[in-house]
């Protein structure tokens, strides 16, 4: 497992919040069936609202997305098959536009 963690919140006693304006990396290799019961609960937020949070015992991501979320599928074919799927969420701003008089 790889881990980077930037300018993040931290408080011994609490799990660390990753905020807005932190760089936040973490990679995990898996089995299959945790890899799909991950992305079932993810999905099931994606579909049921428009914020979601990860979270692990040390860490939690609190994430309010925005539209259109970008679907990347790729396949690569060529000597040792392997299929990439990527998915970017954007972020939701509550700014509000300017007036015009």
């Amino acid at each position: 497992m790889y881990c980077s963690m930037t300018d993040a919140d931290t408080n011994s006693d609490e799990r660390t919040t990753i905020r807005t304006g932190r760089d936040f990396e973490q990679e995990y290799r898996l089995d299959a069936s945790e890899a799909g019961s991950f992305l079932i609960a993810l999905g099931e937020q994606l579909r049921d609202g428009d914020e979601l949070t990860i979270e692990t015992d040390e860490w939690e991501l609190p994430f309010a997305f925005g539209e259109p979320v970008e679907l990347e599928i790729d396949f690569e074919g060529v000597g040792e098959p392997s299929l990439e799927i990527e998915l970017e969420l954007p972020g939701r701003t509550d700014e509000k536009a300017p007036e015009v008089r």
